[in-house]
């Protein structure tokens, strides 16, 4: 951390996407940056309704205040404005990039173009946003190295907990072989509370009470969440892209009824299980049954976990909570402040004689 008393030069950040997470992490920028060693300065703002950017910073509390009365962030005053966010982006002076806003399964778009332009003009990347990792992954990390900066995509897996750090930076060297996991907690919540006699409709209205679920909760129970997540690993983790067709699929919904009643009467529980097995061709998403000698039968509520076969370790196993717009905006923020300590030191070292 800087000397107590010594003046620094902010850390510039844009933010891409003004939902739940990314309001979330507005109010942790605005309230909580200056305690991690840097300071961070909000220089830009986009959405669906284009970009909004000011070089002294943006106004954070009129900003979210637009927010909570339903009004659009372009209403600001003082800030020069594109109609199309990736527009914005590539004519701001920013350190880092983050990119919080949701795209489809079908081409990522517009983040993927939005972390394409950051990552190219050498502005580091943080995101939460999953399917332009999950499709171009490989890609997007070897554009960061070839322009020398960060990208970062904790949350893309398991929200808040940190996974994908650990499996990269913290296994540097190391061969990653096979991966088996529980990835999606909102399923896993919905099995664990139909363990105990809920119906399938239950459980998952009561997910959908809780916020766990989205109303349309197609993405969690056809098992496309999962899916996108285990691309993730194999982008970032394993150096192998992988398309959509590539990964086979059966997600909660396509489970039988009459399955589910047979499994727990023989003291095995439904789990949706994630396979990554380079070396066996197997790459897939099913829901199934495991028994009790199974190391992901004790996986309940709304854990998550991974479970890593590395050379020459062996097994590595992370475990923890994985859903909820606080634990998607902490892992974002998390990868921010280490972006925005990089950028400072870096630019520290710059001024060095």
């Amino acid at each position: 951390m800087p000397a107590v008393g010594k003046r620094t030069t902010p850390v510039r950040i844009g933010v891409i996407g003004t939902g739940t997470v990314g309001q979330w992490l507005l109010r942790a920028v605005h309230g909580l940056g200056a305690r991690h060693g840097v300071e961070l300065k909000v220089v830009a703002v986009g959405g669906r309704d284009g970009l909004v950017a000011r070089p002294d910073g943006i106004d954070l509390e009129a900003l979210l205040g637009l927010k909570a009365q339903g009004e659009s962030f372009t209403q600001l005053g003082g800030v020069e404005h594109w109609a199309a966010a990736l527009d914005g982006i590539s004519e701001i002076d920013a350190d880092v990039l983050v990119e919080v806003s949701q795209s489809p399964p079908s081409d990522g778009e517009p983040g993927l173009s939005h972390i394409r332009e950051a990552l190219g003009r050498g502005i580091a990347v943080a995101t939460s946003n999953k399917w332009p990792v999950a499709l171009a992954g490989v890609e997007l990390a070897a554009l960061a190295r070839r322009n020398d900066v960060g990208f970062r995509a904790e949350s893309t897996v398991m929200s808040g907990t940190p996974v994908l750090a650990a499996l990269t930076d913290g296994l540097g060297g190391a061969t990653p072989l096979r991966l088996r996991g529980v990835l999606n907690a909102t399923v896993n919540a919905i099995c664990s509370r139909m363990e105990t006699g809920a119906s399938y409709a239950d459980a998952l209205a009561e997910a959908q009470a809780a916020g766990l679920a989205e109303r349309d909760p197609s993405a969690d129970v056809d098992g496309l969440d999962a899916v996108a997540k285990l691309m993730v690993l194999s982008a970032l983790v394993f150096q192998e892209q992988l398309e959509l067709r590539d990964v086979s699929r059966r997600g909660l919904s396509g489970l039988d009824g009459g399955d589910a009643r047979a499994a727990f009467e023989r003291g095995e529980r439904i789990r949706e299980v994630a396979t990554l097995d380079p070396g066996a061709q197997r790459r897939s998403v099913d829901v199934t049954a495991v028994s009790a000698r199974d190391p992901l039968f004790a996986v309940e509520g709304t854990a998550n976990t991974i479970r890593l076969e590395v050379e020459p370790l062996g097994e590595v196993s992370i475990t923890g909570p994985g859903a909820g717009p606080a634990l998607a905006g902490q892992g974002v923020f998390s990868d921010l402040i280490a972006l925005a300590r990089q950028s400072a030191a870096l630019r520290a070292s710059r001024r060095r004689p």
